[in-house]
């Protein structure tokens, strides 16, 4: 049976008459009823956050450390609950919900860790005369507030990627979690509540995208951080002023699979990088470039273990690839796979959808000025062309709007170099899917793909502030 879930507003739970029905994408079943914050809502957060926030920038390391081991404890402990509910509301299979459940455990535990390492450092400041015996203390001091925006295709990783942080550094956290994936975050709120963090120091609402807009205006909010869409992440940008902004945005990845690669070994991989989650993730693979030496075996190997992919009940363990996340993202894709066909390009496997599940499907010969090429497809699609020469596969990867993260299959200690160099992205993944990311890694892209780093460590950076206390020892 569904339930109402009320947000949870500065340490209290609270009902609204605007309420958000989710739905199960894989059959239509009622997951549950969430309440929907107002924009009101959310300034009153704001309110009980700056509040709070005289008591979490006091808080020792290790009582921040002790909050997320808390945090990261309690879900563990139920999180098969938890990968379950993600299924049931996103429709992603649950052997991949699983995964994201036990990254969010690491993500609190690697919080904890991280509380106790914003340290700082000692410099001397007797480099111009004037200034002997003199000494800098540079450490790193909480923000205040935090805004936080996060999609619905990872809705618990994510989160976690936005509170770990603000709790680790002493700071309060006022988030916004998709409107199609709320209950996950609630949920993770009601471990949050009894973890010891300051009450009313974390506020949790659903809602439609305008409630959020204090976030942006109000200047108690010291922060932004977002994760999603490029359109909608540069227009908060714009939006913002002065108020500093963090924003993890979209790709259309590419990989580079040279004619000394483990072929096997790609293939495998590649069966992840594209169509894990139903290729609704950032760093899905969209792209594949493959030296034409070895490209038969490839494409002959890489279509026969598609074809062993199975698609179906996201609550079944032997579910490959869940649903999409509505019958809009389907057929948007549906669509953008038979223009390509028509424009030229050859379906090589896959290409129809049942319900919100569609296959995995793979194009070659698709133009460069293509959707499913220029654009984030955010789908189980992928495209893929042959190349000669590595200088040439790099510049093909470089041909995109987006810059977040590429992979390269290959052993040769120059090309590995070169790609490093000559790849514009956040980050190039040697004999891996561009979709590899562990969570303490400095994450991120450039171009459309966004501005700043996420990575705990990287995100205490952004949520605090370096301040230089000078000394000058007198006799």
């Amino acid at each position: 049976m569904s339930r109402t879930h009320r947000i949870y507003l500065g340490g209290e739970w609270v009902d609204r008459r605007s309420r958000i029905p989710v739905r199960c994408p894989y059959d239509d079943s009622l997951v549950g009823t969430v309440a929907a914050a107002s924009a009101e809502d959310f300034t009153e957060a704001i309110t009980r956050g700056e509040k709070a926030f005289a008591l979490t920038r006091e808080l020792p390391a290790y009582a921040r450390e002790s909050a997320c081991k808390k945090v990261a404890a309690a879900l563990e402990e139920q999180s098969e609950k938890f990968a379950v509910m993600m299924s049931r509301e996103l429709g992603k299979a649950l052997k991949e919900s699983r995964l994201e459940v036990a990254r969010a455990v690491g993500i609190f535990r690697t919080s904890a860790e991280e509380a106790k390492r914003i340290g700082g450092e000692i410099i001397d400041l007797d480099w111009t005369a004037g200034s002997e015996n003199r000494l800098g203390l540079v450490r790193r001091f909480p923000m205040g507030v935090v805004g936080a925006i996060t999609p619905f295709n990872f809705p618990l990783n994510l989160v976690a990627h936005k509170i770990g942080p603000a709790m680790a550094s002493g700071n309060a956290i006022v988030l916004k979690p998709a409107s199609k994936t709320p209950i996950i975050a609630l949920m993770l709120a009601e471990l949050i509540e009894t973890c010891g963090y300051p009450k009313g120091a974390i506020s949790i609402l659903p809602g439609p995208s305008e409630a959020a807009r204090p976030l942006i205006d109000d200047p108690r909010v010291k922060l932004i951080t977002f994760t999603g869409s490029d359109t909608v992440g540069w227009w908060i940008k714009e939006q913002s002023g002065k108020k500093p902004v963090v924003l993890e945005l979209g790709g259309n990845a590419g990989v580079i699979v040279a004619d000394d690669a483990d072929l096997g070994w790609a293939t495998t991989r590649l069966l992840f990088g594209a169509f894990g989650v139903a290729g609704q993730s950032c760093i899905s693979v969209q792209r594949i470039f493959v030296h034409e030496k070895v490209y038969p075996t490839f494409l002959t190997l890489f279509k026969k273990k598609i074809r062993k992919l199975k698609l179906g009940n996201p609550l079944d363990p032997a579910t490959d690839i869940g649903t999409m996340v509505d019958s809009e993202a389907v057929g948007k894709t549906v669509a953008l796979v038979r223009q390509a066909v028509k424009d030229g390009a050859k379906l090589l496997i896959g290409g129809k959808a049942s319900g919100r599940a569609m296959e995995p499907t793979l194009l070659a010969n698709v133009k460069h000025t293509a959707p499913l090429c220029a654009k984030e497809a955010f789908a189980p699609v992928a495209v893929v062309e042959t190349y000669r020469h590595f200088e040439r596969a790099v510049a093909s990867v470089n041909d995109s709007v987006y810059g977040l993260q590429a992979g390269v299959f290959t052993n040769r200690m120059d090309d590995i170099m070169r790609a490093f160099k000559h790849i514009d992205c956040g980050g190039v993944v040697i004999n891996d899917v561009p979709t590899y990311r562990v969570d303490h890694q400095p994450y991120g892209g450039i171009k459309n793909s966004g501005l700043g780093r996420e990575g705990i460590r990287y995100a205490i950076e952004d949520m605090t502030t370096v301040k230089i206390l000078s000394l000058n020892p007198r006799s």
